[in-house]
């Protein structure tokens, strides 16, 4: 889900000779468009989102346990300042053709999307820079009709329903899945074979989970392969993919080599448009982690498995009803954290030693989310700006474990929010 939409006009038109015979004389007005030029296809886009997550109950660590993006309480917050350009290619080609993204971000969020050792100690605040994405695409002729698309460089994770862009997930805060079963973001090189008109292929080697070559935080690249399979002439979907590799810190475990235990995301995106207004997204969700915990008999694997289903139903234009339920269950409380401090995740992912919130033993969350997705019109506004607020109600609760909400004091924890996101 989180895959480029990459697109360009481009059309040439180039008629048969015996057409030509048959064709009336062009008049002046019937000449066709010139070909826009490459550096005229080039798109700047900024969005900027800001939040509040209400906790009724003012917890005293002012953490909303579960939540990681939407993690402040009561505090407003700017999530993301972002700044894009771009060049995407026409996913319709039929030839060789170039694109790129480059994306930075500013806000809270970023606290949580590093790359490891890029930009993650420029500031000890919670409002943080991060590179979102800085990636070239091609479109290459090869192997199938549909041609393959190449990507290169540092980019969001396509696994997941939800993303790291505010303006195209339902709800301001995230799924359990999201937060602490998926990765974030990748750099390597990743290849899309489009198949069929109905199949993509995708296979890709990164360096892991926000991690870098050279920059590594423990030195070995990881797989990403999977499919996507469209049915029902594009009304139902199904996103399967994979991504293998050791992900834990070489300093965090020495002297074991961390290269040699693998963590294993695998994630599958059902989505149906029943009809024009109705949508149901399911989601299916299983992380495993051969270096779950060191116990006095030995390495123990931790696993997380998931499932959230979303419903999507548009009144009109302007206003969508949302709603999300999901369950989520942390085999060893390894994956499921809150972290008080704002170095915090970037210390996690480097091996540090950092203060974090965790239940104990086997934990089972559930999360029920209701909200809204309103877009109004903006008169007088320039042109091309676009505007979400997004109210929303959630309850989380320990199904089995552990009081985790309210500083550790209740299993079940309440949050008011909402957000506006901005876009041009």
């Amino acid at each position: 889900m989180k895959c480029l939409n990459l697109a360009i006009a481009t059309a040439l038109a180039l008629p048969f000779a015996a057409s030509l015979a048959m064709a009336e004389d062009p008049k002046p007005g019937d000449a066709p468009a010139a070909p826009a030029k490459w550096s005229d296809t080039i798109k700047l886009g900024a969005q900027v989102e800001f939040g509040i997550a209400g906790n009724p109950s003012g917890p005293s660590d002012n953490l909303n346990y579960g939540n990681l993006f939407t993690d402040r309480a009561n505090e407003p917050v700017m999530n993301q300042a972002l700044l894009s350009i771009t060049r995407p290619i026409d996913p319709k080609a039929t030839d060789y053709d170039i694109g790129f993204k480059l994306q930075g971000m500013y806000g809270t969020d970023s606290r949580y999307t590093h790359f490891a050792r890029l930009w993650d100690k420029v500031t000890r605040s919670r409002y943080q820079p991060d590179i979102v994405e800085a990636s070239v695409t091609a479109h290459t002729p090869w192997l199938t009709t549909g041609g393959v698309d190449i990507q290169a460089g540092l980019w969001p994770s396509p696994l997941g329903f939800e993303t790291i862009d505010a303006s195209t997930n339902p709800f301001y805060s995230h799924s359990y899945i999201f937060n602490f079963g998926l990765p974030f973001k990748h750099s390597g090189i990743n290849a899309v074979i489009h198949a069929t008109d109905q199949l993509d292929v995708t296979l890709g080697v990164t360096a892991g989970n926000q991690t870098i070559p050279g920059m590594d935080n423990n030195g070995s690249a990881a797989f990403l392969g999977g499919f996507k399979y469209t049915m029902l002439g594009g009304n139902l979907s199904v996103i399967a993919l994979t991504h293998i590799g050791p992900e834990n810190a070489s300093r965090a475990i020495a002297p074991l080599d961390a290269g040699k235990y693998n963590r294993a995301y695998n994630d599958v995106v059902v989505a149906w448009k029943a009809t024009d207004a109705l949508t149901f997204t399911t989601e299916l969700n299983y992380i495993r982690e051969d270096l779950g915990s060191i116990q006095p008999s030995g390495i123990k694997n931790a696993e997380g498995y998931g499932i959230a289903q979303y419903v999507a139903y548009a009144l009109n234009d302007k206003l969508t009803l949302n709603g999300r339920a999901e369950a989520f269950a942390d085999t060893r409380s390894f994956f499921v954290a809150a972290f008080p401090t704002a170095q915090g995740p970037a210390r996690a992912l480097e091996g540090y030693s950092y203060p974090s919130v965790t239940g104990t033993g086997h934990n089972l969350y559930g999360a029920l989310t209701a909200g809204v997705t309103y877009k109004p019109a903006l008169p007088g506004w320039a042109d091309g700006v676009t505007m979400l607020v997004r109210p929303e109600a959630r309850v989380d609760n320990v199904m089995s474990g552990n009081a985790r909400y309210n500083a550790g004091k209740d299993r079940t924890g309440v949050t008011l929010s909402a957000d506006i996101v901005l876009t041009y």
